[in-house]
């Protein structure tokens, strides 16, 4: 009897869940791996096909995953692929470890997937991520990308090379853009962001040997063809691309869109990294917020301190003088990470402190020795500014 009753509950408890509104059922689906998705078609007649409606779909492996399971899965997504009846409105596919090269899959497997994509399907995010321990391993994106998925409004790519210049009219639609360890040329990223003319969000983590070619570029480049930009985050070694000396340069029109700024790898010892965040900040009159992540490999703060002729020539002259004249009328928020309380470092904060009258936290995650953080909290806290900021040190 208490056999029948559960089952009775269990039956009781697919009914209500049959009967929801599909857009629901969809959503419950797509937060299921596909995989159990799919396992749900045995469940009744009602749930047969109703995980190939899902507009979501997210194919992916862990490290280290053997080649023959991801050929396996490879020959999996080919067989979803061909039991789609509704459209694809989101696609993942994430390959880590060496699944390219000499001893991996040939790229037309994944071409072919990518092709089919982006010929049937009106897919608005796409997220392509390849992690490769070696250049050997890279993959090599095909054209088709560019020149059908004329839908798309978020593409995220990693690990990936775009060895050729994209011929196309764009992605008219594309307000999200990610690139991690591309490898991309100067000419080719231009090409790329000025086909995007509704582009917001740009995400650029590189580093100097990801870069094809030899050809320069400027900041009045790279800003051009993101007229409309409001979240900016970029990697300190890709800035060297766009600073050709360390001269800041005004641009012609202000940043105006851009509330969001971020630095990863920042050094405040490298002088095209102060270079480019001296013009960004002077340049972007509605930032709210910015970002910083120290490169801590580039100090050796723990027996001995920095150059100091590298601080005078780099921090002195190109910096300071620059932002004399900065006001950051709706700066609310300023977060460090990896912050060693080196001068450079210490002078930034101190002039955003006194440039910003909306400041409302300035959030800071130190690595200092436990016995130097009392000095350094009590400089920040007696540090002259224009509001009344939050100053949380951990």
């Amino acid at each position: 009897m208490k056999s029948k009753r559960l089952s009775k509950a269990k039956r009781l408890s697919l009914d209500i869940i049959t009967t929801l509104p599909q857009p629901i059922i969809e959503t419950i689906l797509c937060l299921l791996p596909i995989k159990e998705a799919a396992r749900t078609s045995i469940l009744s007649r009602d749930w047969r096909y109703k995980w190939t409606t899902i507009p979501k779909l997210v194919f992916s492996t862990p490290d280290g995953y053997p080649i023959m399971e991801t050929s396996k899965l490879i020959r999996a997504i080919h067989q979803v692929m061909s039991l789609r009846q509704d459209p694809i409105h989101e696609f993942t596919l994430s390959l880590h470890g060496n699944c390219f090269g000499k001893t991996g899959l040939p790229s037309c497997e994944v071409d072919q997937i990518l092709c089919r994509l982006s010929k049937n399907h009106p897919v608005n995010k796409l997220i392509l991520d390849f992690g490769a321990s070696s250049d050997d391993c890279s993959y090599n994106l095909p054209f088709s990308v560019f020149s059908s998925l004329h839908h798309l409004t978020e593409l995220y790519l990693s690990w990936c090379g775009l060895d050729h210049q994209p011929a196309f009219n764009g992605f008219g639609s594309l307000v999200v853009l990610s690139l991690d360890f591309v490898w991309i040329s100067r000419k080719t990223l231009l090409c790329l962001l000025s086909s995007c003319p509704s582009l917001k969000s740009f995400r650029l983590i590189m580093p100097e040997d990801h870069v094809v070619g030899h050809e320069n570029s400027t900041m009045i480049e790279l800003f051009q063809c993101l007229p409309l930009i409001e979240h900016l985050t970029i990697w300190c070694d890709t800035i060297w691309w766009f600073v050709p000396d360390l001269v800041p340069q005004e641009l012609p029109t202000s940043l105006i869109h851009l509330k969001y700024f971020c630095l990863e790898q920042m050094s405040f010892h490298h002088g095209y990294a102060l270079t480019f965040l001296a013009v960004l900040i002077k340049n972007s009159p509605n930032l709210e917020k910015i970002e910083l992540e120290i490169d801590i490999e580039h100090y050796l703060f723990n027996d001995t301190n920095y150059d100091s002729d590298v601080f005078e020539e780099y921090h002195s002259d190109v910096w300071l003088e620059h932002l004399s004249n900065v006001w950051l009328e709706h700066l609310i928020e300023l977060k460090i990470r990896d912050f060693s309380n080196l001068e450079p470092e210490l002078e930034f904060v101190k002039l955003i402190l006194a440039k910003s009258p909306k400041l409302k936290k300035v959030s800071i995650k130190s690595v200092v020795k436990k016995d130097q953080e009392p000095g350094m909290l009590k400089t920040l806290l007696r540090t002259p500014r224009v509001s009344a900021v939050e100053i949380d040190v951990v």
